[in-house]
C-alpha cells in the first residue's frame, strides 16, 4: 500500500463529507413528496450512513498503511507497549490474510475522480441555490426557478453529483485493491457486486422519483417559465443520456 492511496482516500472522504452535509436545515412544514414509499424518502439518512462508511474505510486504510511502515514498527512508543503491537494491529485491521494487496488501481483512480467531480457539482449546486437547497424536497417562501450554472445543462445536477459519488465510492472501495474487499466485510466473492447493484438500484429509483416530483412542483409554481426551461434543458441528469 502506498502513501498516494492513503492521501487520495483522505481527500475522497473529505470531499464526500462536504457534499453529503446539508447546507440548510429542512423546515418540515414546507416539505412535499411525502406520499412516496419511505425507502424513497430516506436520502438524507442514507447520506449520513454513506459518510460514516467512507470515513470508516479511510480510517482502516490509514491504520493499515501505518502498520506497514518499518518506522512505525520501530517507534519507541509502540515498542514500549508491546513487541507484538504491530502484528496485533495488522491482524485487527486485516484479519483475512497476512498479505493483502491494497493498492492504487485504475478503478481506484476512476473512483477518486468521480467523487471529486460529483462533490464539486453538488457544492456548486449548494452555492447556486443558496438557502433554497435542502436535502428533503421543500418549498421556500422565496422560491424561484434557478436555471444558471449546472442547472443550465441538466435540470437536476445535484442528483448527477450524487450518482457520481455512488459510482466513485463503488469504484474505489467495492473493487479489488481496497480495504473493504481485501480485508473487510466484503472480501467474500460476489458480496461487493451485490452491494454495488443494490446501491445503484436504490440511487436511481430515488433520483427518478425525486426528479419527477420536483418537475411537477416547479411546473405548478412557475408554469410558463418552467415550460420554457424544460424545452431548453430537456435532460434530468446527464446531457444526451438521461
Amino acid at each position: 500500500m502506498s502513501l498516494a492511496r492513503v492521501t487520495l482516500v483522505i481527500v475522497q472522504a473529505l470531499t464526500n463529507h462536504w457534499a453529503c452535509t446539508p447546507p440548510n436545515p429542512t423546515q418540515q412544514k414546507s416539505r412535499y413528496h411525502t406520499e412516496e414509499l419511505y425507502i424513497l424518502q430516506i436520502a438524507p439518512l442514507v447520506f449520513k450512513l454513506h459518510m460514516v462508511i467512507i470515513w470508516i474505510c479511510a480510517f482502516f486504510e490509514v491504520i493499515f498503511y501505518l502498520s506497514t511502515l518499518s518506522v512505525f514498527g520501530s517507534s519507541p512508543m509502540i515498542s514500549s507497549v508491546s513487541p507484538f503491537a504491530v502484528p496485533v494491529l495488522k491482524t485487527f485491521v486485516c484479519p483475512a490474510t497476512s498479505s493483502p494487496h491494497i493498492r492504487v488501481s485504475p478503478f481506484f483512480i476512476i473512483g477518486i475522480i468521480a467523487v471529486v467531480l460529483g462533490s464539486y457539482i453538488r457544492l456548486d449546486c449548494f452555492k447556486t441555490l443558496g438557502k433554497l437547497f435542502t436535502f428533503d424536497l421543500t418549498v421556500h417562501p422565496e422560491h424561484r426557478l434557478v436555471t444558471t450554472s449546472f442547472y443550465g445543462y441538466v435540470r437536476h445536477p445535484a442528483y448527477t453529483g450524487s450518482m457520481l459519488l455512488v459510482a466513485g465510492i463503488a469504484f474505489s472501495h467495492l473493487t479489488e485493491g481496497s480495504w473493504l474487499t481485501e480485508c473487510g466485510p466484503l472480501r467474500s466473492n460476489g458480496s461487493a457486486l451485490i452491494v454495488w447493484a443494490a446501491w445503484w438500484v436504490w440511487t436511481l429509483a430515488v433520483g427518478v422519483s425525486r426528479a419527477e416530483a420536483e418537475d411537477k412542483q416547479m411546473q405548478k409554481m412557475f408554469p410558463g417559465e418552467w415550460e420554457r426551461y424544460a424545452e431548453n434543458v430537456a435532460w434530468w441528469f446527464f446531457p444526451g443520456l438521461a
